[in-house]
């Protein structure tokens, strides 16, 4: 199981101006649909639908995480457009949906998340050692730092999403 180590932060405003200045430099724009199966105590199992907004591709992935905070366990692998299907129309959820921007801020690679269902967008930066995480000094355009705020995770935000449905 590999670890996963990210900080987010609640990103008051676009970079629109930093885009335009090629101080971030776009990679890819992706449109993600995800659905939990399963939420057990800091365990829960997704699956997602990524489509590429370039060339309109489509992949497929299923994913177990374990933790809280800016470090957990994460085991991901693809899986096929039928397994998918037959998750999604088992469970009968509203998928969380988000457009997703990869870009370089320097050598930093900035994830932007544009939540659709609610008015939210969280960017992220993952790293390879927990010193180096806590040790990132962000820039005040990224926001304040949500990493280990519950409210403002993706499982958090889907529950929401689901009572919505319901009621």
């Amino acid at each position: 199981m590999s670890l996963e180590i990210e900080r987010k932060f609640l990103l008051p405003v676009y970079p629109a101006a930093l885009i335009e200045e090629s101080a971030i430099r776009i990679e890819k724009e992706q449109l993600i649909e995800q659905t939990y199966l399963a939420l057990a105590g800091d365990q829960e199992l997704r699956v997602r639908k990524i489509t590429d907004l370039a060339d309109h591709r489509t992949e497929y992935t299923h994913t177990f995480k374990k933790g809280h905070g800016i470090a957990r366990e994460e085991v991901e692998y693809s899986i096929s457009e039928g397994i998918y299907e037959q998750m999604i129309h088992a469970h009968q959820a509203v998928p969380l949906i988000k457009k997703r921007t990869t870009a370089l801020w320097g050598d930093t690679k900035i994830e932007i998340d544009e939540y659709e269902q609610i008015q939210l967008m969280v960017l992220e930066v993952e790293f390879g050692a927990i010193e180096e995480a806590e040790n990132f000094i962000s820039p005040e355009w990224f926001g304040r730092d949500i990493s280990t705020e519950k409210q403002y995770s993706n499982k958090k935000v889907w529950k929401e999403l689901q009572k919505k449905r319901l009621s």
